[in-house]
């Protein structure tokens, strides 16, 4: 599936907007408290395990989103925002959500 956080795709013409499709990951109280540790104490670098996490909690919510649209029959997502918030009591937990707008294209 064509996944793009532009609003067209060059070259394919939307026939149908399918609705919004969203996906979610979240990253448990422990990674994010170290996550934030770490930050704090390396300067000018970063952890390539948090990093790694980052990028699979993405990766998980835009699976979910892609099987969204794929449910409701769309042949591609567009409009694609990526967001990434902590929630609970001091940043307990990180989440990861892919929000966008399912359509078909031709």
């Amino acid at each position: 599936m064509l996944v793009t956080t532009t609003s067209n795709i060059e070259g394919k013409h939307i026939i149908k907007y399918v609705g919004l499709v969203n996906g979610e990951a979240i990253i448990g109280a422990n990674l994010v408290k170290d996550f934030f540790t770490t930050i704090k104490d390396v300067v000018g670098g970063h952890s390539g395990a948090y990093v790694q996490a980052l990028r699979e909690a993405k990766s998980i919510a835009l699976k979910e989103m892609i099987e969204q649209a794929t449910r409701l029959g769309a042949t591609a997502i567009i409009g694609v925002d990526l967001d990434y918030q902590t929630i609970g009591g001091n940043g307990a937990m990180l989440m990861v959500s892919a929000n966008g707008t399912a359509v078909v294209v031709e």
